[in-house]
């Protein structure tokens, strides 16, 4: 009898300690509101950090081999809104990069070492982007024109190395690899390139450039379809629209292309998280794409437009192309139905919108060839100004795809997310997460202020107002100090 008491004793404790650690952490919840949170707010600045440099440099050689004030004075203009985004740019960058040591230690102290590459690229584009941008801001008028034009190509491609950093980090988390497992479960033998170009960097790469380039072109185009559609149209507004919108409507179809690349990339790397792209439940052929619709516990999806087999194909050019159901991972190894329900939803609304801005980059194309000019119909610089946001949606939807996909892995198959979080009492994160919302509320506000005097100033300057009535210091470079 008293044995038969211990082993249910015992039974009853092993049970208990599996429920245990069958439940999630307590800082799960608010560690991965406040990554999300970050992540989101940080990608709006990233277009601008990476794509507005092109820009500026190209309207600077527009206006100087045509001789074009209105072009130069635009890029010296763009080249302000350059500098005050990456100041607020490097503040947010910097906190999320501390997030990852604070929020998932146990991830940074198992894999810090192949992780940390990609953010050691990244700290070298930062500082050498830093460096030329105030080489670029303050020698528009202590260098020589053609010097100064030829430093500041640097920033392209130092803004795409800052990007190619991230995407390293990203890449290997989603397709881990360059090491192998030692017998306690950490890294050995590390291959720098390894680590680096694992099997999705190539189309996670390309695909956010791409991206980048498309949002930055189509929101700087915006502000001038608005000021279009406000009867500001002269040449300083046509220019400053036609080189970014240009931009951006170039590689539209470029974009859809190569994102039909990195999802059948996602089927192949990652097939869970693809089931949960196209909410397929049951692992079959001839898989129907589904468009909007809503997951239900029992698999079943109601308000979605099903189109026979189309899943099947875009995913392996043939009907009988097998895709895996999210039913044939265990529960615990692959995103929950409503995470599912948020990646689908995501990967449709970035989808859309892409096919959105291919239509509106047919519309620009055919009238430009027909008028060598743009189109004349009021609906085109509403769609226009419209563009930019939705290019800021576009883009969102996408890191949501990528990271809720991932669920619930923070490094693919190897480790989950609540393995990884910080084992503190929740009510700390929460708390940080509450003065994180603060400090960011702050910054978003001194941007914005910023970005609406300069708007003030050069609207006043536009009109021929007198100096003294300028507000701001800017005279002799732009938003530089006054000259004694």
């Amino acid at each position: 009898m008293f044995g038969e008491l211990q082993s249910i004793a015992g039974a009853a404790t092993h049970l208990t300690v599996l429920a245990t650690a069958a439940e999630p952490p307590a800082a799960l919840l608010p560690s991965r509101i406040q990554m999300a949170f970050t992540l989101a707010y940080h990608i709006l600045l990233v277009p601008f950090g990476v794509a507005f440099p092109l820009l500026t440099v190209v309207m600077e050689g527009i206006g100087l081999r045509r001789n074009d004030p209105v072009a130069l004075k635009l890029a010296r203009r763009w080249s302000v809104v350059m500098a005050v985004q990456f100041a607020v740019g490097a503040v947010t960058g910097t906190i999320l990069s501390f997030e990852f040591g604070i929020l998932w230690p146990r991830m940074m102290g198992r894999f810090g070492d192949v992780f940390g590459v990609g953010f050691a690229i990244e700290g070298v584009a930062f500082f050498l982007e830093a460096i030329f941008i105030g080489i670029y801001l303050y020698g528009w008028t202590r260098l020589p024109p053609k010097v100064h034009y030829r430093l500041g190509w640097v920033l392209p491609p130092a803004g795409v190395l800052g990007a190619f950093g991230v995407i390293i980090a990203n890449s290997w988390m989603n397709t881990p690899g360059g090491f192998q497992l030692g017998p306690d479960g950490r890294p050995i033998n590390v291959s720098v390139l390894g680590a680096i170009f694992t099997s999705a960097l190539g189309y996670e790469f390309w695909h956010l450039i791409v991206a980048l380039y498309m949002t930055a072109g189509f929101m700087v185009a915006s502000v001038y379809a608005v000021g279009w559609l406000k009867g500001r149209r002269d040449r300083y507004h046509k220019l400053g629209f036609i080189l970014p919108f240009t931009l951006g409507a170039v590689l539209a179809p470029i974009q859809f292309v190569i994102g039909d690349i990195a999802t059948r990339g996602v089927f192949g790397d990652q097939p869970a998280k693809f089931a949960a792209m196209e909410i397929t439940w049951t692992t079959q052929s001839h898989n129907p794409e589904v468009l909007g619709g809503i997951l239900g516990g029992d698999g079943r999806v109601v308000f979605g437009l099903s189109i026979p087999t189309l899943d099947s194909l875009l995913a392996g050019f043939s009907p009988d192309t097998v895709v895996r159901g999210l039913s044939s991972f265990n529960a615990d190894a692959r995103p929950s139905v409503v995470e599912a329900g948020m990646v689908h939803l995501a990967f449709d609304v970035m989808v859309g919108l892409g096919s959105i801005a291919c239509l509106l980059t047919l519309w620009y194309a055919v009238t430009w060839i027909r008028t060598r000019d743009l189109p004349r119909s009021v609906w085109f610089f509403r769609a226009a100004a419209l563009a930019g946001v939705g290019s800021y949606v576009g883009i969102e939807s996408g890191w949501v795809t990528t990271e809720v996909g991932r669920q619930p892995w923070i490094v693919h198959n190897l480790m989950r997310v609540s393995d990884a979080v910080n084992p503190v009492n929740a009510l700390n994160i929460w708390v940080m997460f509450g003065a994180l919302l603060v400090l960011y509320a702050v910054i978003g506000y001194f941007f914005i202020t910023v970005l609406l005097r300069l708007s003030k100033r050069w609207r006043l300057e536009d009109a021929g107002r007198p100096e003294q009535e300028l507000p701001g210091p800017e005279v002799v470079a732009p938003y530089g100090p006054r000259p004694a």
